[in-house]
């Protein structure tokens, strides 16, 4: 089956060129068909020159991008609807989540799961490089929250590695709204509303020290878009 790897990429010129090659190397390895697509939020550096550099070298990379800044879940719903693998796998920048740990994700589908997603708070999770303190003390409170106004199931919603069938991949991100870091939580929700199969897998995760997250800001913002969430449903506005 032929894989899509899509990268969404704001402001990465410092580190996506040694991702991109770290991610051709490896699938290279590995004989896959495949390709890889970045999509570029609206970069302010030279994150477009640096993809498409990458792209010159390797016929299976292509670069697309929004134009403005838009958000990581507009960045990875326009990878996604632009893929043609049968397989869709959507990756962080900075590689937090090594790519050899596709084929973790890779088992759960094989085994009958619509969506594989990688998980730091499962017993078998390799935390190599924590976060802050405050920051992942962040993340449980945001956990918390999930599970007290949309649902319960997901030890972690946020981790950037996430593999889908492509079908699936096409009819959740049709349906989705958000286009900011609430997304992933969005995607999972509808998954379940939807019916899918959706299985957890442990993964190795390193910390990047570079990060978008801006605490305070962000965080009101990802509780205001869980409550988006829920009125969305609740207006029936998934409905395909």
């Amino acid at each position: 089956m032929e894989l899509t790897c899509v990268v969404p990429a704001y402001n990465e010129e410092s580190r996506l060129g040694e991702t991109l090659r770290r991610v051709t190397e490896y699938l290279d390895s590995e004989s896959r068909d495949y390709e890889i697509i970045v999509v570029d939020d609206g970069s302010a550096d030279a994150t477009v020159t640096v993809a498409s550099a990458h792209a010159a070298q390797s016929p299976r990379c292509r670069v697309v991008s929004l134009g403005k800044n838009s958000g990581k879940g507009a960045a990875v719903r326009r990878g996604v609807l632009e893929a043609r693998g049968d397989l869709i796998l959507f990756t962080d920048a900075d590689l937090s989540t090594p790519i050899q740990e596709l084929d973790r994700l890779a088992g759960a589908i094989v085994a009958g799961a619509d969506v594989a997603i990688g998980s730091r708070a499962l017993p078998d999770s390799r935390v190599e490089v924590h976060q802050p303190w405050v920051r992942e003390r962040m993340g449980k409170t945001f956990n918390l929250l999930i599970r007290m106004i949309l649902m319960r199931g997901f030890g972690d919603t946020q981790c950037g590695f996430k593999l889908f069938r492509a079908p699936v991949a096409r009819d959740l991100f049709r349906r989705a709204r958000l286009n900011r870091f609430a997304f992933d939580v969005e995607i999972l929700f509808l998954a379940k509303l939807v019916g899918y199969a959706v299985v957890e897998v442990p993964v190795r995760w390193i910390n990047s020290p570079a990060t978008r997250v801006r605490m305070l800001r962000d965080s009101s913002r990802m509780l205001c878009d869980l409550l988006r969430i829920r009125l969305f449903q609740l207006r029936g506005c998934y409905r395909r």
